[in-house]
């Protein structure tokens, strides 16, 4: 039975929430450029080749998850998010559209609970952040429990930015013992949540009473088809997939490849370091990383792959980084269709007609991962169009590494960010990057008009003045 939330718990989310309230009456009144500069600040803090892999290698250490090389790398994403942030306004008139009369004010959102995941600590922390302290927000992060010591020492950071430059810390706020009662009161009586996490944290978000922005699972898949450059293809699928040990919701966890290509594409992912599995190795694998009752084991998340071949009971080259499991099945009941949260991909081969992949993608994400994303390696417009067309997901990325892209990237328009919208397939009420724009609230000032009031017989066409039903 879970416990209710103690009075003590009770009393801190009522001091954290009235501390969140004092520190942005101290800022209401600060212009651009010195809200610019502080997030600046809050940045080059977190973001730093130094302390960034410090707080990276505690997260890693702190939870026994991630790659302690790889993960200091997400810094970056800090640095776009600044990037973002500096190149829009957040405060007073942010936009006129004069055709229509309207001027549009932006407006500080308020109060923001931000649960925080275990595989993101050090990111999350900074990029919501930014973003909040751009909009002159308050935030107060709950950390999960498995990550709580680097969160807390994330948002240490950002307090000391933000008071060095005189600005009050209770801007940035920490649980610093994190309980789910604790983090539900918060989300109860914040203005806004925005919920990094598991299913069950997305969905209490949603059954808090007050707004929230939450994201889906993923179980990103992607399509190879006969005019990909398969050199670049396996290259981008390694870098997605070896991210951080594939922890991320992003990393490809399927490919569809065209059958001319197919073995080819095979040759070339064992060259960029993929481990072909046999069928007993398949079998192996399949008990390693789902119990009797098709969850998914703890101890086979976001490991080396060839730790996770060692708990299944094989052993792998020490050159190999990801795992390859060729699959003909697709289904709840085939569990490598669906999403693995690891260095392990599947594979599957289509032939004939491009709308043969099309299905095979169609039933994938029937699996799970519907609102989050997807790509495709191709040079066939006409197949990225019907890709579109048809693909259950908010984003799309073309020949491009899919968990490095679509939270944003240098080389492509996505907003940078942490937070990934999944829209209505995946349970969230937007299928957008969560922005700077989330952060805020409008108001919109609407002033008069030339009429714009087409005529009765232009509006009903050819229904118009004919029989009525």
């Amino acid at each position: 039975m879970a416990r209710t939330i103690t009075p003590e718990e009770q009393n801190l989310a009522q001091e954290l929430l009235q501390r969140a309230r004092r520190a942005m009456d101290q800022i209401a009144g600060y212009d651009q450029e010195r809200i610019d500069r502080l997030i600046r600040a809050v940045a080059w803090a977190t973001a730093n080749e130094k302390t960034a892999t410090r707080l990276a290698n505690m997260g890693v250490d702190e939870s026994g998850l991630g790659d302690r090389a790889g993960r200091p790398n997400k810094r970056f994403k800090i640095m776009g998010i600044l990037r973002d942030a500096l190149r829009q306004k957040s405060m007073g008139v942010i936009e006129e559209l004069p055709e229509k009369g309207i001027v549009k004010y932006a407006k500080p959102a308020g109060v923001i609970a931000s649960l925080v995941p275990v595989t993101n600590a050090a990111l999350t922390e900074p990029g919501n952040g930014i973003y909040a302290l751009k909009c002159k927000d308050a935030i107060i992060f709950s950390p999960h429990p498995g990550s709580r010591g680097t969160t807390f020492e994330t948002v240490r950071v950002m307090r000391e930015a933000v008071r060095r430059l005189g600005a009050p810390e209770d801007v940035f706020q920490c649980i610093e013992k994190p309980s789910i009662p604790l983090a539900q009161e918060l989300m109860a009586i914040c203005d806004l949540t925005i919920a990094t996490g598991g299913g069950a944290m997305v969905r209490a978000a949603y059954s808090s009473g007050k707004p929230a922005y939450g994201v889906g699972a993923g179980n990103a898949t992607m399509v190879i088809d006969e005019t990909a450059e398969i050199g670049e293809a396996a290259r981008n699928t390694r870098l997605s997939k070896t991210s951080d040990f594939g922890s991320g919701c992003s990393a490809d966890g399927n490919l569809v490849v065209e059958e001319t290509i197919y073995e080819r594409f095979l040759d070339q992912l064992q060259v960029e370091g993929g481990y072909l599995v046999n069928e007993d190795e398949k079998a192996l694998l399949r008990k390693a990383l789902w119990d009797a009752e098709g969850h998914r084991t703890t101890e086979t998340i976001a490991r080396p792959a060839a730790c996770i071949a060692q708990i299944a009971g094989f052993s792998i080259p020490p050159d190999r980084c990801f795992l390859i499991v060729p699959e003909t099945q697709i289904g709840k009941e085939h569990p490598f269709s669906s999403e693995k949260l690891c260095t392990v991909l599947s594979i599957f081969k289509y032939g004939g007609r491009f709308a043969n992949a099309l299905e095979m993608v169609r039933r994938i994400y029937e699996v799970g991962g519907k609102g989050h994303s997807c790509g495709i390696y191709s040079f066939n417009d006409e197949h990225i169009h019907h890709l579109a067309l048809m693909a259950p997901v908010s984003r799309i990325m073309v020949r491009q590494p899919q968990s490095k892209a679509n939270a944003g990237a240098f080389n492509n328009g996505m907003p940078m960010t942490s937070s990934m919208g999944c829209g209505i397939w995946g349970g969230n009420i937007t299928n957008e990057n969560i922005s700077l724009k989330h952060y805020m609230q409008l108001t919109w000032v609407a002033r008069p008009i030339a009429e714009d009031r087409p005529s009765e017989a232009e509006l009903f066409g050819e229904f118009y003045n004919t029989e009525t039903w």
